[in-house]
């Protein structure tokens, strides 16, 4: 058996105090909704009742991929022409379709009334009613609102929303609770048993999830509790534990072996975990990574990489392809910059790397096609034209519903970038 030498990682000036070009413009990206597609996976006792047109039926459908004879818990609440000219009650219709759909669904224990544009344009009030329609289902059924709609939400903010929908609803720690370590962000449930096993392997005891798999099983969080980001899209979900007194511990992203082991290593020093212990707890799983690695940098190597903001995961994923696998970063786009909760990240990206918040789709197209790439990671809007001039395109909807969080999944999400090159290589042969 050959051992494959870990990959050495050149320490970077980092990005911390970089200038970043901020553009407000027309830009190319989905709305909230479409985070429904992996939470409604993620909590399987909740279901997700779109109020919207059948334009957002037909994205969720789509994004989804699921069959019509299947039993999907999302759905969309048709706002129709009537109650946009105000000849139904909105509200009254909004409750029979709940006492309908929970009647159907017994098992559903968590409902969430997820706004849209057309709710959103007409005025509909989904707090007071989620208010009103958990009253009337308690204690069996609890109705939560937030809005997924593309005039307040993008993309990942759609679970950044719900999320911080959820946390009034957790129970407050009590005073004298130890502390107690909670992950925050949805992971699926391979990613997050993989964790689950390092931290109990370490000794940090009870290791709380959020979101839960369950809807009742929701963690009780207060000031003993210690957040551990997992998605870097929840800003206003963490504020919102902040504000419960909850306190973030400051870590990188899981992202790339780097990156999970300074994840995880950040949590075991505020919970007092030895450092030999730490290091031989996850040493098996860091080497298997490595090994697993060498061949996609053997790829990937060299080549220039371009972001397109869209998904949040732009700058974690720039800091793992440059680090890692030694790709040049032309430009890392991102649709919001939270210096707070990247500011790890930032200070381990290469230095000078051009950063750029928000979007101005033209003007970026026009660095783009200047800075010649050899893959652009960009939304599906973009994606078939840029191939059709010529470009090597990774869809970034792809990052975010793919494991590709912790050691085991390192290997993983470098292969979504070799799969695209390889790809083009095949067919200019």
């Amino acid at each position: 058996m050959t051992v494959m030498a870990p990959i050495r990682i050149a320490p970077a000036a980092g990005c911390s105090d970089a200038p970043v070009l901020r553009e407000r413009g027309q830009h190319e990206v989905f709305c909230g909704l479409t985070g429904i597609i992996w939470l409604h996976r993620k909590i399987q006792d909740a279901f997700f009742l779109v109020v919207g047109s059948r334009t957002c039926a037909h994205l969720i459908q789509s994004a989804a991929g699921v069959m019509i004879f299947a039993e999907p818990r999302f759905a969309t609440a048709i706002i129709d022409e009537r109650d946009l000219a105000g000849l139904a009650d909105a509200n009254t219709e909004l409750d029979r379709v709940v006492a309908q759909l929970l009647q159907r669904r017994p098992e559903i224990k968590l409902l969430f009334l997820v706004g849209s544009c057309p709710s959103e344009v007409i005025k509909l009030d989904l707090a007071r009613a989620a208010s009103r329609l958990s009253a009337e289902f308690a204690p069996s059924v609890r109705v939560l609102n937030y809005s997924g709609s593309g005039i307040e939400t993008t993309f990942t903010q759609g679970e950044d929303a719900c999320l911080a929908s959820m946390v009034p609803a957790l129970p407050q720690a009590t005073a004298k609770a130890p502390m107690e370590l909670l992950v925050v962000g949805a992971l699926a449930d391979v990613v997050e048993d993989q964790f689950t096993r390092l931290f109990q392997q370490m000794g940090m005891g009870s290791v709380k999830f959020f979101p839960p798999r369950r809807a009742n099983d929701l963690p009780a969080v207060g000031a003993n509790t210690r957040i551990l980001l997992a998605q870097p899209f929840l800003a206003d979900t963490a504020k919102a534990l902040q504000d419960r007194g909850a306190v973030r511990i400051p870590a990188p992203f899981p992202l790339g072996v780097e990156g999970t082991q300074a994840w995880l290593q950040a949590a075991a020093r505020v919970f007092g975990i030895a450092e030999a212990t730490f290091d031989a707890t996850i040493a098996p799983a860091k080497q298997r990574a490595l090994a697993a690695l060498a061949r996609s940098r053997l790829a990937l190597e060299g080549k220039r990489i371009f972001f397109f903001p869209d998904s949040q995961l732009e700058i974690p994923l720039a800091r793992f392809l440059s680090r890692e696998l030694g790709m040049t970063l032309t430009e890392v786009g991102t649709p919001f910059l939270h210096r707070q909760n990247m500011a790890e990240e930032l200070a381990m990206l290469p230095e000078g790397t051009m950063l750029s918040e928000g979007q101005h789709v033209e003007n970026q197209l026009d660095r783009c096609r200047a800075a010649k790439p050899d893959i652009v990671v960009c939304g599906l809007g973009l994606a078939n034209p840029l191939e059709v001039e010529g470009m090597t395109t990774k869809w970034a909807i792809e990052l975010v519903f793919t494991p590709i969080q912790g050691f085991d999944q390192a290997a993983d999400l470098a292969e979504l970038f070799t799969r695209p090159l390889v790809r083009r290589m095949r067919l200019a042969a």
